[in-house]
């Protein structure tokens, strides 16, 4: 095996998956904090044209990301084939508190994901969540995979490509590195995925100043100038836990500022944030990294520049249905539409969290979501095995005919 080397941050989540992954699989690493150790951010983007971690390098692979799927490929993966009661799609908030219930219901459970904690992994402090006063998104989602792990529940990292009904009834969900579940029910917690700007210049400069990561990237600009993009809870808390690593932060609203009072209220303690608003950003600028932002005013028109180093894309998120968008039906926003007990339009999947039609999208209403989803799983279940055991009682015993 050679070398493995992973560049990461203190404080993100992808970074200790990917960590955590290599840890779980025996493979030794050397691992470089490119946000503290001098020099680590420039021979981070000389190894690998990035400006935004976690990036594993493997010999000479370099690995960006947490890409579960090339990790699973390089270093191996745990065989499929099993049948289990339930197979849930997502770990985060949803997923995790499903299979806490699940298994307390005993029934068999495996958990796939592309990473364990999803988009509150990203959040740099949740105020909302009963029992806390305030805690980061990553300390709360490891208590939850905690919980999980210790309730029996097996956990794959690897990314759900497809799932199909066998004319036994029984689903069978395919991953990315080819494995093959069956399952008897299934709970669609895929949440969501972070919106991208749509601009000109975001392909060329997505990882080399362009980010959707404030948590994970935002150590690699300390000292720099740089712009978050949104006027949500999401936006503004990055802006402010930006404006204690960063030179000067330009937040970026298109219309009006939607996060919360308790949040909105503490911009005007940091002199080094300032707002631009109504503005919406029409291109990004730069040589092979980025150097600048090219921003509009809604009234008048007229644009300008903004040099800054780095981007934060904070405009919201879209749900994540690829894997069974043919088989549940979906509202116009493509969220799994569901009624009040979790049940999708197709009997034995269920759907919790972000990835639905509910309104609210929090983590505490993910979580409760998620353990309303488990319980119908255990009705939906053992509903059908009482149904089998009615079937098997009424079928008239064969009796030979008279000679």
């Amino acid at each position: 095996m050679p070398e493995v080397t992973v560049y990461s941050t203190r404080q993100c989540p992808y970074c200790r998956m990917v960590k955590a992954f290599l840890e779980k699989h025996g493979v030794e690493y050397r691992d470089i904090d490119a946000g503290a150790e001098e020099n680590a951010a420039a021979d981070l983007y000389r190894i690998s044209g990035q400006l935004g971690v976690p990036v594993t390098v493997v010999g000479e692979e370099v690995i960006v990301g947490f890409d579960a799927p090339r990790l699973t490929e390089v270093f191996g993966a745990e065989p499929g084939g099993d049948t289990f009661d339930v197979v849930i799609l997502g770990a985060g908030p949803a997923g995790l508190t499903a299979a806490v219930y699940t298994a307390r219901k005993s029934l068999s459970t495996l958990v796939i994901s592309e990473n364990i904690g999803g988009q509150a992994m990203e959040s740099w402090a949740v105020e909302n969540y009963m029992g806390y006063r305030m805690v980061t998104g990553e300390d709360l989602m490891t208590r939850f995979e905690e919980q999980a792990r210790g309730a029996n529940v097996r956990l794959e990292l690897d990314r759900v490509t497809g799932v199909s009904r066998a004319p036994d009834g029984l689903f069978a969900v395919t991953t990315y590195a080819g494995q093959t579940f069956q399952a008897r029910s299934v709970i669609v917690a895929t949440g969501r995925r972070s919106r991208r700007l749509g601009v000109e210049g975001e392909e060329k400069f997505w990882g080399r100043g362009v980010s959707v990561c404030s948590t994970c990237d935002g150590p690699l600009f300390k000292g720099r100038d740089v712009a978050v993009v949104g006027g949500g809870n999401s936006a503004v808390t990055a802006a402010l836990e930006m404006a204690r690593i960063a030179h000067h932060v330009h937040l970026i609203v298109r219309s009006q500022l939607r996060a919360d009072p308790v949040y909105a209220d503490r911009l005007a303690e940091h002199e080094n944030i300032t707002m631009h608003m109504p503005y919406t950003v029409t291109g990004l600028l730069g040589g092979e990294v980025l150097t600048g932002v090219r921003i509009r005013e809604a009234k008048s028109g007229r644009e300008r520049r903004l040099t800054v180093d780095g981007v934060f894309a904070e405009i919201g998120h879209e749900p994540n249905t690829a894997a069974v968008k043919d088989l549940v039906r979906l509202n116009d926003q493509a969220e799994i539409q569901v009624d009040e007990n979790c049940q999708t339009s197709q009997p034995g999947i269920f759907a919790a969290g972000d990835v639905t039609s509910v309104r609210g999208k929090q983590i505490i209403i993910a979580a409760g979501e998620g353990a309303k989803a488990a319980l119908e799983v255990h009705a939906y279940l053992m509903a059908g095995e009482v149904q089998a055991a009615a079937k098997v009682a009424v079928t008239p015993p064969l009796i030979p005919p008279h000679p």
